[in-house]
């Protein structure tokens, strides 16, 4: 579309909005009828550590949410002289899973527990034997049986349950919905129905049956939709929540709001059987969409569905680039110490880059990333590690090197129970998220994790919120019977443009050799996690 016809477009409100709640940033997009991003804004946050539970306050959530559209605002006005009034539809996505629980005036009952946390051991455990089917500990219904293990008393007062995506559809909208893909990892889906499963259904509330507790799960879950379905739309006070100036107008169509993993996949065009994706920032996840289901229940998989409600092979590990995110800040501490001024853009592809350089293995050094617990590897807590002998190869490369492989670690141990146990096929993989922001670097050592392709679209980098847009999109302007995956490959991916990178040979070897060592080492992490109070000043 050319300036002209943007200016056109926003003019008569045929423009969709995608907004998503990341783990470090709140990022809003606008999207023409071609499906290219005209505008954008971005909004910094951070999760807290409070008594105990990893948490947003609802006052950053919605100061984040309005900043976000306040400065894609900005540049609407700046770029085409138009205001931003109607918006043909709007979509939210945000992080997966977590706790809100909410009373029946809609007050939260106790702070947001998201994803992050691993405190719902016990929990998890039990529903995985009752139902036969994996519950991680970061799933709603884990939170939610874990407070009821805990003897909360807050339970008794629940009338909604939900999502980050789910609560702020629910306060723009008044609808109590979710996306297919975001409710798989509340509680187990039914693929054949769409809905939770009826038969786990009946076993939940069994148990609370057995806790003397009044209501029933189905009357605090919200309703599930799929892609394509109308979810409501914005009401009056909706709109002024999301824009305080009150220039945007209400009655936007919505789409069901989905998570991270779901948009994802639409972002990368993975929504069809045997495709699959890598989202890899402050956590990383794989997704796979099957062809049939796996023959086991595994602890380290687990299984949510696309926004169309198809079967998905997850493999999550809670920490990615947070820890080389920190010592990349060390290092632009010491250059500012020295009087050199650079970028800090620059210097992150200065030192993913150096990592090329490495030797295969990574010169014998070893590192863990884990500034959270990590479910696989058996860690309610982490604390973040390099560890060397003294025959190691000390270097800047080889450095850089062991930490991004150790990114990768968690996520290879549950990649490998899919590709040797289960002998799962994919025809390709994409990748998204800050690790491929560097040329070349996280896509390489991706290929060499997985030992298969990995492809990194120029549309990489728009993320969820862009994927959450072209959901609504699909909503407004899906043919008759048009499926997801056709829209995507016949509308918006037709002549998409990307890399490709092939597993090269020295890097797979290195990365199996630095594994064994991860592997072998991970009693080094769990001695530290013992030894070291994370509370300790």
């Amino acid at each position: 579309m050319n300036r002209n016809d943007t200016q056109k477009a926003i003019e008569n409100g045929e423009i969709v909005l995608g907004i998503e709640l990341g783990s470090t940033r709140i990022k809003a997009v606008l999207i023409g009828e071609d499906h290219t991003p005209i505008a954008s804004g971005n909004h910094e946050w951070e999760n807290r550590y409070e008594n105990g539970i990893w948490t947003y306050s609802l006052e950053d959530v919605w100061m984040g949410l309005q900043d976000s559209y306040q400065k894609l605002n900005d540049e609407v006005s700046e770029k085409y002289r138009t205001p931003l009034q109607t918006i043909g539809a709007i979509g939210f996505s945000a992080m997966m899973h977590g706790y809100l629980a909410l009373d029946k005036d809609g007050n939260l009952l106790v702070p947001f527990r998201t994803w992050r946390n691993t405190i719902t051991g016990r929990a998890a455990e039990e529903l995985t034997n009752l139902f036969q089917f994996n519950i991680p500990q970061r799933w709603s219904i884990a939170h939610l049986y874990q407070a009821i293990l805990n003897k909360e008393p807050h339970i008794k007062d629940i009338s909604h349950l939900t999502t980050l995506a789910g609560y702020i559809h629910w306060e723009l909208t008044g609808q109590k919905v979710l996306g297919v893909g975001e409710a798989s990892g509340m509680f187990p889906i039914d693929s054949k129905t769409n809905e939770y499963d009826a038969r786990m259904i009946n076993l939940f509330n069994e148990r609370l049956k057995a806790e003397n507790i009044s209501w029933k799960l189905q009357d605090i879950l919200p309703k599930v939709l799929v892609a394509g379905d109308n979810a409501g739309v914005l009401t009056e006070e909706g709109a002024k929540r999301l824009d305080p100036t009150g220039q945007l107008l209400a009655r936007s169509k919505l789409c069901p709001p989905e998570g991270d993993a779901g948009t994802g996949m639409v972002a990368t065009n993975s929504v069809a059987e045997r495709t699959g994706n890598v989202s890899a920032g402050t956590s990383v996840f794989a997704m796979i969409v099957l062809e049939k289901p796996l023959s086991k229940v595994y602890p380290e998989i687990d299984m949510v569905t696309t926004p169309t409600g198809k079967p998905v092979a997850m493999v999550h590990s809670n920490n990615c680039t947070s820890d080389i995110n920190a010592w990349v800040e060390l290092f632009q501490e010491f250059a500012n110490a020295i009087g050199m001024e650079i970028n800090q853009s620059k210097l992150f592809e200065m030192l993913y880059q150096k990592a090329l350089t490495g030797d295969a293995d990574g010169g014998g050094l070893l590192a863990y990333n884990y500034f959270s617990g990590e479910p696989i590897t058996h860690l309610e807590e982490g604390r973040p590690l390099f560890v060397r002998t003294p025959e190691s190869h000390f270097t800047l490369s080889n450095f850089m090197r062991a930490h991004l492989f150790s990114a990768l670690g968690t996520l290879k141990i549950g990649l490998d129970i899919l590709f040797e146990q289960e002998q799962v096929k994919i025809d390709r993989i994409f990748g998204h998220g800050g690790f491929f922001k560097t040329k070349e670097v996280g896509q390489r050592f991706m290929a060499a994790a997985m030992n298969v392709p990995v492809s990194v679209m120029e549309t990489a980098g728009e993320g969820g919120a862009w994927g959450i847009a072209l959901l609504a999109s699909y909503m407004i302007h899906k043919g008759m019977h048009e499926t997801l995956e056709a829209y995507l490959s016949n509308s918006v991916f037709a002549m998409e443009k990307g890399s490709t990178a092939t597993p090269d040979q020295r890097d797979v070897d290195g990365f199996t050799a630095f594994m064994e060592r991860y592997k072998k080492g991970l009693v080094i992490e769990k001695a530290a996690v013992n030894a070291l109070n994370s509370n300790a000043k």
